[in-house]
């Protein structure tokens, strides 16, 4: 049945009507016409179609470039969170002594001025050599960005950079000083992003109270401080002209350094005020004519002092985010004393010094250094001698042999012999050769002879001799052999200066120090000095003996040089083989010195001894830093003839 049903419906299909087949044929035609125009149309638009998906696959492209490019150089962008903070870099402030300040370190930063607390000319003489069209562009300024990049190409390298105080702040407090092309695209990201967030006077204001003006100064308050010695709300135009002009190159044109290029840059300054229409000619003359006053230094002190300081509170202040008040122990009389007692005892000395270094600390008997001396010329080595020097002191060692014989019952007036002695293959001799014969132990140590020290050290006993110098403070390790007597083993003038103060403190072992206390600038307490005596160090009678010995080499003895009228003086000299190292180190009025003199690289120095150079620069010094000895006056017995003659008239 179904198959029958399905016949019919094909056959009655194959026996269409002719009009309908003619009907069907036109609709085929115009379908196929319909179509053709369809083809013709489509074909016409294809290439712009094909174009239009080209380039946005393109544009498609680029923005994925563009964006991994900006991921790429936003990767390691810093917190912009940093623009409220100050400056890492704590500022340490150290004290003298009596409280007044010496130095200051670190990042110094003024007190936040707004910008309408300034006179109109301090912004106006930074806009004028800085950014003149500050206010008319959007963060940065393509014509000086499209002249530096011509100039770095030309150099094949980042040479000029065409900042503007936008990008120069964001430089400033996001960026390291890097010249690179990274940095650069970086410093522009960030600089549009300063725009955006903050009005131009914010940016204006933050940009001067974060720059840097030189000096440790940043920000134009602390600058105006430091160089003027007042707030930037007062300065005048020549004064901002020349914070101005320190911008460029702070170091170069410093006022305190380099005056006279200062004034020059100080004065195109002003020329660029007056171009800028920020001046008249008139005002312009009148601030040219007006004379810069610097203000006094407020912060001087002995550059090698500071330096060891500074070494020094690192470990005291770790860990602790503050700007910090540090009192020392320093004297600054003292060190004036030491400074030009060291330039007139060279002077006093002879020639031949010229190629010979030196070094000096002094300080009083509880281990506080009041003076340091590290070398001749800081500006030319930054090598602290005082505390990183480790030579042979020679015989001034001795004192430390003839204490430990003391401690064990002899006596200055006790007789050695002075003759060529041998301990096993070893047999030192005396200077020149010569020898006394049988002398006391005074006598031994006053004209520092060594056979008689090897002698009284090998019946003391070594063990001893080397006890004795650790318990004074000697620091290091110490020679087992006979030579210890000698002053073979190496040390610091600061530590040798340290194990000579029990002579000068009646026997008691101290620390050299040069911290008292350290405080945050708002009052903390972070650390203070618990006290200054570690214990005893030697009898006291046996303290006394020695001085007593110690007297005798400055008054008959190889020390005479380092003689001081009106004060007992109670020291050593000291020279190692070949006279590559020269030393005095010895205590009066309460103040021990040390004084060091020698070669950098250990050359031998011809005819230098400790009795010389040094023994007259350490009385140079001390004599100096002592006030003047008091002098009792001598009562005179009346004159009877004389008073009768007064009572007639």
């Amino acid at each position: 049945m179904a198959r029958r049903k399905t016949t019919r419906k094909k056959t009655k299909a194959r026996k269409a009507s002719p009009l309908r087949a003619r009907r069907s044929a036109a609709g085929g035609r115009r379908r196929a016409r319909r179509t053709r125009r369809r083809k013709t149309r489509g074909e016409a638009f294809a290439p712009f179609a094909r174009a239009a998906s080209e380039l946005g696959v393109f544009a498609l492209t680029g923005l994925i470039g563009l964006a991994a490019l900006f991921a790429y150089f936003a990767s390691d962008l810093p917190d912009t969170g940093a623009l409220w903070r100050e400056g890492d870099a704590p500022r340490i402030t150290l004290l003298a002594a009596d409280g007044t300040p010496i130095m200051m370190r670190g990042s110094a930063q003024g007190a936040p001025v707004r910008l309408s607390e300034l006179p109109d000319h301090v912004p106006e003489a930074v806009l004028a050599v800085e950014d003149r069209n500050f206010y008319h562009h959007f963060g940065a300024n393509p014509v000086s960005i499209v002249r530096a990049l011509i100039v770095n190409a030309n150099e094949g390298e980042v040479r000029q950079g065409g900042s503007t105080i936008t990008q120069q702040l964001a430089k400033n407090v996001f960026l390291s000083s890097d010249r690179t092309m990274k940095r650069k695209i970086q410093e522009l990201m960030l600089a549009f992003w300063l725009e955006r967030k903050f009005r131009k006077d914010e940016i204006l204001t933050l940009y001067l109270n974060r720059v840097y003006f030189g000096a440790g100064a940043y920000g134009v308050d602390a600058a105006s401080h430091r160089y003027f010695g007042k707030s930037a709300r007062h300065l005048n135009v020549g004064e901002a002209a020349v914070l101005a002009g320190l911008l460029k190159a702070p170091s170069r044109y410093a006022p305190t350094s380099n005056p006279e290029d200062a004034g020059k840059r100080g004065r195109l300054v002003v020329e660029q005020m007056v171009e800028a229409g920020f001046l008249s000619r008139k005002e312009a003359d009148r601030a040219i004519r007006k004379p810069i006053l610097l203000a006094a230094p407020r912060f001087e002190a002995a550059p090698y002092f500071v330096d060891y300081v500074m070494k020094e509170m690192r470990p005291l202040a770790a860990g602790i985010d503050a700007d910090f008040v540090v009192r020392t122990t320093f004297d600054p009389k003292v060190q004036e004393a030491a400074e030009t007692g060291l330039v007139a005892g060279f002077a006093l000395a002879g020639e031949g010094l010229s190629e010979t270094e030196a070094a000096a600390v002094i300080l009083d008997g509880e281990g506080a250094v009041r003076a340091m001396i590290g070398g001749r010329d800081y500006a030319k080595s930054q090598y602290n001698r005082a505390t990183q020097a480790r030579r042979q002191p020679g015989s001034a060692f001795k004192p430390f042999v003839y204490l430990a014989a003391l401690e064990q019952g002899q006596t200055p007036d006790d007789k050695v012999l002075d003759a060529p002695v041998k301990v096993g293959d070893w047999a030192p001799g005396n200077y020149h050769d010569k020898f006394y014969g049988e002398v006391t132990l005074r006598e031994a140590l006053a004209r520092s002879l060594n056979s008689a020290a090897v002698r009284v050290q090998e019946r003391t006993g070594r063990a001893h001799v080397r006890e004795t110098a650790k318990a004074m403070g000697w620091p290091g390790d110490l020679n087992l052999g006979p030579a210890l007597a000698l002053g073979v083993d190496e040390i610091s003038p600061m530590d040798l200066a340290g194990a000579y103060a029990p002579f000068a403190n009646g026997g008691f072992r101290v620390e050299p120090h040069v911290i008292d206390r350290i405080e945050t600038t708002d009052g903390d307490l972070v650390y203070r000095r618990k006290g200054s005596i570690i214990g005893e160090a030697a009898p006291s009678y046996a303290i006394a003996q020695a001085n007593d010995m110690l007297m005798s080499v400055a008054e008959w003895g190889t020390g005479r040089g380092a003689r001081i009228p009106g004060y007992p003086v109670a020291g050593k000299t000291g020279t190692s083989q070949d006279s590559r190292d020269a030393w005095f180190a010895g205590h009066a009025g309460g103040l021990v010195g040390v004084v060091w003199v020698g070669r950098d690289d250990n050359a031998p120095m011809k005819g230098v001894t400790g009795g010389r150079a040094p023994a007259v620069i350490w009385k140079e010094m001390l004599s100096r830093a002592l006030p003047p000895p008091y002098v009792r006056k001598r009562e005179t017995e009346g004159d009877p003839i004389a008073s009768l003659l007064d009572a007639s008239g």
